[in-house]
């Protein structure tokens, strides 16, 4: 059974008319990647039915989806022109959640898959840019430690506020290299000593863990509460969208947002948005740093707003 589809993969049906197997995201990537042609970057999705069999089976992947995941890997490789695990040209995934119905921050994401001290190198050494690294490297360690092994956010959260204290800021943006790499330290020690066992540093079981963790995030008490109370079906499952990382938080001239090509209140047809320079996606919409409305994106980078 097919478990795994590219982003660009030649459906029979359209692409939204297979929410229910590829889920709202996965549906929606598969649209702009095959339908209209939009810069999205290379991925793939695997699928909500293999949610429901991983369930059913207790927490155990169907015959066939982890072969055809490494597949899909490997496509994923070959369309962005880096190689997942590789110390000199490393490829960083994201492990998004979607399932049918929009059920926004209450299933699990991990964002820069595939880090440890070996690819950190090899991304300093691509980017000349070790602040940005070892930004990218403490998110995933917390992100990881919360999300896959169940750690308390507590820990994490009073270690990062130590940090800002002590080099006198309040945003970790300005964070400096220096104070970021001994922030993947603490974490590490964070998740040594909260979870008895080392942060993993094999992309491949970073990759395995946090499939898994999204899938059995559908079964989680916020998402079954936030189901009953919108009426959606327990039986749905939700797809695992392995998308390539691309980021907002390489420095002042880099960002991540939210747009819109309608009004959310009016419907009218207008850009509306918000986003934050130096940043990654879950900045926005943690509600850790206050956003900019998309507008102002048009003086700060207008080649980008255009």
């Amino acid at each position: 059974m097919p478990y795994v589809f590219s982003f660009d993969h030649t459906h029979r049906r359209a692409p939204m008319d297979m929410k229910d197997l590829l889920g709202g995201k996965g549906a929606n990537l598969a649209e702009m990647t095959s339908v209209l042609g939009l810069p999205v970057p290379p991925g793939f999705t695997i699928t909500t039915q293999a949610c429901n069999a991983y369930l059913a089976k207790k927490n155990k992947f169907p015959e066939g989806m982890w072969e055809q995941t490494l597949r899909a890997l490997k496509a994923t490789e070959k369309a962005s022109g880096k190689t997942f695990g590789d110390p000199k040209n490393p490829l960083l995934i994201s492990c998004r959640s979607g399932s049918k119905f929009s059920m926004p921050g209450m299933m699990d994401t991990v964002l820069n898959i595939g880090l440890n001290d070996e690819t950190a190198e090899g991304m300093i050494a691509l980017t000349k840019n070790d602040r940005f690294v070892y930004d990218a490297y403490r998110r995933l360690i917390q992100m990881f430690g919360t999300v896959v092994m169940g750690l308390e956010h507590r820990p994490f959260h009073d270690a990062l506020e130590s940090a800002k204290a002590k080099a006198g800021t309040t945003e970790d943006s300005k964070l400096s290299a220096a104070e970021l790499k001994d922030l993947v330290k603490t974490f590490k020690a964070i998740v040594k000593k909260h979870a008895g066992r080392d942060f993993p540093t094999d992309p491949m079981v970073q990759l395995r863990l946090a499939t898994e963790a999204v899938f059995s995030s559908w079964n989680g008490k916020r998402a079954v509460d936030y189901r009953n109370a919108a009426k959606i079906a327990h039986d749905l499952g939700t797809a695992v969208n392995i998308v390539t990382m691309v980021f907002g938080n390489m420095g002042d001239d880099s960002a991540t947002g939210v747009a819109m090509t309608r009004s959310g209140s009016s419907g009218d047809k207008a850009i509306e948005g918000d986003y934050l320079t130096n940043a990654q996606g879950e900045d926005v919409v943690a509600g850790i740093r206050l956003t900019k409305p998309i507008e102002e994106l048009a003086k700060e980078m207008p080649k980008a707003y255009s």
